[in-house]
């Protein structure tokens, strides 16, 4: 299964990999239903959950009824648990970047916020617009979700300008990435072109460099207020394995 799912990733562009899914969802979450694991975003629960990995796949990792990932879990647990975003009174507004399935349709129908998405390549965006260059006025939002997006992107010093620059005063963004905790400074090498390097090296096929730690300081030098949300230190640990989720994984909360 693991080799299937390598092949899959690393050979059906993203785009069709979304729209397939829709149809093979269901399937999966029937076939593995049991009791080991729970999906937090749905509360279902299965025998085990997939491998995935664009180079080495890691085990018990994506959701079969969602399709979330760690990351995913994690962010729906803090947001739920830490934050006023799924019951706050007031409208705000929201900025997704390459909008996640598992959070898309829950996103899409809250009435407390005004969901924008936007991408250039997903089918789910609203608006196909590059990061670097955004159509939207300064100050704009009062939340703006961008994960695992940077990572894709040449210039992400000029893409952070433009997320510092929609964001409202006082507004919240959660800009997740991969990231090794165990380099002190970023690596990137843009003479690193072949994508079979590229995701030996940085992990996926299409990604431009490898973040360190000095990430959260990038974003402070931006203009951002950086809370560095250690979370899984916050959960019970049989919660962590039942979740499924990366222990020690950090959530870069950024404030303007």
């Amino acid at each position: 299964m693991k080799k299937l799912f390598k092949f899959i990733l690393n050979t059906i562009p993203r785009p069709i990999l979304i729209r397939l899914s829709i149809v093979v969802r269901p399937i999966l979450a029937l076939l593995l239903k049991g009791s080991r694991f729970t999906d937090p975003i749905d509360g279902k629960s299965f025998r085990m959950f997939l491998p995935y990995g664009y180079g080495n796949q890691r085990n018990n990792v994506l959701s079969p009824s969602t399709l979330s990932l760690e990351r995913h879990r994690l962010l729906w647990l803090y947001l739920q648990n830490e934050t006023d975003f799924f019951t706050a009174k007031d409208k705000k507004k929201v900025l997704h970047f390459a909008p996640e399935q598992e959070f898309y349709k829950r996103f899409k129908k809250q009435s407390n916020i005004e969901y924008t998405t936007t991408d250039l390549l997903s089918p789910l965006a609203d608006v196909k617009a590059d990061i670097c260059n955004l159509p939207f006025e300064d100050n704009h939002y009062d939340i703006i979700f961008c994960n695992h997006v940077l990572e894709h992107i040449p210039d992400d010093t000029k893409a952070m300008q433009e997320l510092y620059r929609v964001l409202k005063p006082g507004g919240m963004g959660i800009f997740q990435i991969p990231q090794d905790l165990s380099r002190a400074v970023t690596f990137s090498d843009d003479s690193i072109t072949d994508q079979k390097e590229r995701a030996k090296i940085f992990g996926q096929y299409d990604h431009v460099r490898v973040y360190g730690r000095d990430y959260f300081d990038k974003l402070r030098s931006i203009g951002f207020t950086v809370i560095e949300e250690d979370y899984t230190h916050k959960i019970a640990p049989e919660l962590v394995e039942k979740y499924c989720l990366a222990k020690g994984e950090i959530i870069p909360v950024c404030y303007k």
